[in-house]
């Protein structure tokens, strides 16, 4: 009987941690208060820090001294498929006039996956890899592409969820810079 509580007592902790950390996240990669954060046009955008796949760190947000570009993306999307070229012309045709990022929702994501995806569209812009998935939670992605532009003030001035023509994009991105 003694045996058979002390092994009941301790099922229960081993249980009671499982669930604290199933519930404890950590969001070390969002360096600003995320509190109230409504991620929408006029919106101030929560600054963050992520791994590119060149494994050499990035933040976004706060005050640049440009439009910042920020989509996010899985290998597995359709539509991420089909507007990915339209992103790589973007870069290349404002790559010097704005920051332009890739954000890889890797915890919905295969890694391998999304490297093959950045090698088939041949992107040269950076890629942010979001492995806990912090980031896609607090800005609130729920559809893929998503994506943000942020002016240099980091306030959110457009956010589109799903895909644009790039003559759309052209337009944004001249009124904003």
């Amino acid at each position: 009987m003694k045996r058979a509580t002390m092994l009941f007592i301790a099922a229960f902790v081993l249980a009671g941690l499982a669930v604290y950390q199933y519930v404890a996240k950590d969001e070390s990669s969002v360096t600003a208060a995320a509190a109230g954060f409504k991620p929408k046009a006029g919106s101030e955008a929560v600054t963050f820090q992520l791994p590119g796949l060149d494994e050499k760190n990035y933040a976004i947000g706060g005050k640049q001294d440009k439009l910042t570009f920020v989509n996010f993306w899985a290998s597995w999307c359709g539509p991420c498929e089909l507007e990915a070229p339209d992103l790589q012309t973007l870069y290349e045709k404002y790559g010097d006039k704005i920051a332009f990022y890739g954000v890889n929702a890797t915890k919905f994501d295969k890694e391998r996956a999304a490297r093959q995806f950045v090698d088939d569209h041949e992107f040269t812009f950076p890629i942010l890899m979001d492995r806990k998935g912090d980031v896609t939670n607090i800005y609130k992605v729920d559809t893929f592409p998503t994506t943000f532009l942020i002016d240099s003030s980091g306030v959110i001035r457009e956010r589109i969820n799903g895909v644009i023509t790039i003559k759309e994009w052209e337009r944004l991105i001249e009124q904003y810079s």
